[in-house]
């Protein structure tokens, strides 16, 4: 107790010399006016978070209960083949067929509509040869598949139902970081269940409806989301704190291949105007631009090259295709697309997705600088094809060049036709087929560009006759096209 109160002692002793000095400098200064001290210059706003007294939030259950009664469980079922298992040795001997085997799919889906339009995942449907759909009140449906689309993983799915409970679709567009979410599916099959979080990020393209082959790569915009999502939960409902539907659960990132809170969802803009386009029609028109662009951002340097400020953002015009939209308008290579409909664009991505939205036909305005000069644009859009180059499914051609011809040593000046270019990995011409062998002949009939090659075939079901030559050998093969 005596140290401490000495301790006590000697601190005050020590206030009071230099309160006293404070006095003394002050005394020095005279008349001289003070000077105040310096402020950072913040901005503080005192009032509290909820601008005045506000009730507790206990529970959403008013929110997601009707949201529940809207999202249902999808079973998908599909035959595959599988080879049986046999030694090589016995298999030269014996014509051994493949087996046929069951397998089972699960995943979630949101009903839009009273009569019966459901939406989910492709991946939820793809090759499904039936599809069960159980209610939140445990009534079961054989549905149909209206239509799908692989590049942004949206289908349609129908049962035949009236007075079916719906969600309510908000404008994803005005969703924040930040925003309260909840996911509502079906995960791992232990029945509906509900999960909260909130908007992650928004606009994320991350690869992941990108395929390997050609023409393969999908259209990404997704929100990014730390409910949890597992597997099940694809094609369920992503919706905001008042209930309404502004996602499709789609995918997750995590090297377990469960919730590590990075899940991805369609916003609910993309995924009802795609809905309507399958509706209407079974397919999904896209708009078609024709430019090449450079994958890389556009760096200082090269808004420096270009005659730009070095801070411009926008998209480098590497090459316009013949006879295409751009051409006709009258774009060139090293043009820099700003904006697209007053839209800015710094991306390739971003740009191929905008232009994919919108409808074949449309009129848009591209604000363009060329040379260092501002120029507008107005295109008429055409239609995307996604795979142009296409003879039969998943097998793409191209004339044979001399160009080509050099690379494939083909000397003989009586080889003309089709080179195919590359063959997909789930075309059924696979094992038939390879890349480089020039297709001469369709059913004795000279081909030597795609649409005199298209016109030769017969329809879907019959035998085609081909005339091939590949590595200095003809010879004949038959195709049959199968029927979709």
């Amino acid at each position: 107790m005596k140290s401490k109160l000495h301790f006590r002692l000697l601190t005050a002793a020590a206030l009071s010399a230099v309160w006293a000095s404070g006095l003394a400098a002050a005394d020095a200064q005279g008349a001289e006016a003070a000077v105040p001290p310096k402020k950072a210059d913040v901005r503080v706003d005192p009032t509290p978070v909820t601008e005045g007294r506000a009730g507790m939030i206990v529970s959403y259950a008013d929110v997601v209960e009707p949201v529940q009664k809207a999202v249902v469980s999808i079973y998908s079922t599909k035959i595959v083949k599988e080879r049986v298992r046999i030694d090589p040795f016995f298999r030269q001997f014996f014509n051994i067929p493949d087996q046929e085997v069951k397998q089972e799919g699960l995943g979630s889906g949101v009903i839009v509509s009273p009569d019966g339009y459901i939406l989910t995942n492709n991946h939820v449907v793809e090759g499904a040869d039936e599809l069960k759909v159980t209610l939140s009140d445990d009534r079961d449906f054989i549905a149909k598949v209206i239509g799908t689309d692989p590049k942004t993983d949206i289908a349609v799915v129908k049962i035949e139902a009236a007075n079916l409970p719906t969600v309510t679709l908000a404008d994803s567009s005005k969703v924040r970081v930040g925003d309260i979410v909840f996911a509502v599916g079906n995960p791992l099959n232990v029945g509906q269940t509900v999960t909260s979080g909130i908007v992650s990020a928004k606009g994320r393209r991350v690869g992941l409806l990108d395929g390997d082959g050609a023409n393969t790569k999908g259209y990404e915009d997704f929100i990014q989301t730390d409910a949890a999502i597992n597997m099940g939960n694809s094609g369920g409902a992503l919706v905001d704190a008042k209930g309404r539907l502004v996602g499709i659960n789609s995918a997750i990132l995590s090297p377990t291949r469960s919730n590590i809170g990075i899940g991805f969802a369609i916003p609910v803009n993309l995924a009802s105007s795609i809905m309507n386009s399958l509706i209407a029609t079974g397919t999904v028109a896209r708009g078609y631009l024709g430019v090449g662009t450079d994958s890389t951002p556009m760096t200082s340097d090269v808004a420096e090259q270009l005659g730009l400020p070095k801070d411009t953002k926008g998209v480098v015009v590497a090459f316009v295709d013949a006879g295409s939209p751009a051409e006709k308008a009258g774009l060139k290579s090293t043009d820099v697309i700003l904006a697209i409909n007053d839209h800015p664009v710094s991306a390739q991505d971003e740009l191929r997705f905008v232009v994919a939205q919108m409808p074949p036909g449309s009129v848009v305005k591209l604000r363009v600088s060329r040379d260092g000069k501002e120029k507008i644009f107005n295109v008429t859009l055409g239609q995307l094809v996604d795979n142009p180059n296409e003879l039969i499914p998943g097998v793409n051609v191209k004339p044979l060049t001399a160009d080509l011809r050099r690379r494939l040593g083909i000397a003989d000046g009586r080889v003309a036709g089709l080179a195919i270019t590359d063959i997909a990995d789930d075309s059924p011409f696979r094992d038939r087929l390879a890349p480089d062998v020039v297709i001469m002949e369709i059913n004795r009939t000279a081909v030597t560009d795609l649409a005199s090659a298209k016109a030769a075939l017969k329809p879907p079901g019959q035998r085609n006759l081909f005339q091939i030559y590949y590595r200095n050998s003809a010879g004949f093969l038959a195709v049959t096209v199968p029927k979709k």
